[in-house]
């Protein structure tokens, strides 16, 4: 093994683990983890499906860490794991059917999307825990009109992923979770949901890198289980910035290269 290889493992390692403590709080990891493998040396494609896939096992190690959480919330909410399941899978199989050329152009737009929603996460986070917002009753109407967003979201998620955090927590807010936990509680589950799905059409085309793989999923699940235990005291405003630094640079960076 080589020295530039040793350190690319470790960097792609320290990644996942800032990824999976990310995730579990809030999402936005991919923002760390998918600069991190393109650096490494691997192509846009297989760095997504490989990412998508690592992070999976960080996702449950984060629900195992907010289970207490996941014990008062309505099992109602739970029926947004079909629309995951299916917009999962959607979205991966139109990753496989996109030309490597023409998603090399898509990602610095992707990248900076995902980055401007994680930039609003906290106002979006504040307007979630507001007392005075009008929270809508979770009828029939209201569930198909939900699970039609997440299918949306999911879709996304599939194909990209980052940034599908704070595009779940909105809707979850607007069902009626009062309790910012129980919504990133809910939102893992119904990450993982996504990324497991998608990483299963993943392996079977054959994307995903599999040294890699392994690397991040020891790092995701140290950092997702982690956060998850401090996720109430944990500060991230340092954090974010250089999240958002690491987003920006890296979409600019591609777009230059291009």
């Amino acid at each position: 093994m080589t020295t530039l290889l040793l350190i690319k493992m470790i960097l792609v390692f320290l990644a996942a683990t800032g990824a999976g403590m990310l995730n579990s709080v809030a999402g936005g990891g991919t923002l760390l983890t998918f600069p991190a493998l393109i650096q490494a040396g691997l192509p846009p494609i297989v760095a997504n499906a490989t990412n998508a896939f690592a992070l999976v096992p960080g996702g449950w190690s984060s629900i195992y860490g907010y289970r207490e959480q996941l014990k008062t919330t309505s099992r109602r909410y739970f029926v947004l794991g079909i629309p995951s399941l299916i917009g999962g899978v959607t979205g991966a199989v139109l990753l496989r059917l996109t030309p490597p050329p023409t998603f090399e152009l898509l990602v610095p737009l992707l990248i900076a999307f995902a980055t401007i929603l994680f930039m609003i996460q906290g106002t979006v986070q504040r307007w979630l825990r507001s007392d005075q917002r009008i929270q809508h009753p979770v009828t029939p109407r209201w569930l198909i009109g939900a699970s039609f967003y997440q299918l949306l979201v999911a879709t996304y998620g599939g194909y990209f992923g980052a940034g599908m955090g704070i595009l779940m927590l909105a809707v979850l807010g607007m069902m009626g979770i009062g309790n910012i936990h129980q919504m990133n509680a809910l939102k893992n589950v119904l990450g993982s949901i996504i990324n497991a799905t998608a990483s299963i059409y993943f392996v079977y085309a054959g994307l995903v890198d599999w040294p890699m793989a392994a690397i991040m999923s020891v790092g995701a699940i140290i950092g997702g289980y982690a956060a998850a235990g401090i996720a109430q005291r944990l500060s991230q405003t340092m954090v974010r910035r250089v999240v958002i630094f690491i987003g920006f640079a890296m979409a600019a960076s591609l777009i230059r290269i291009r």
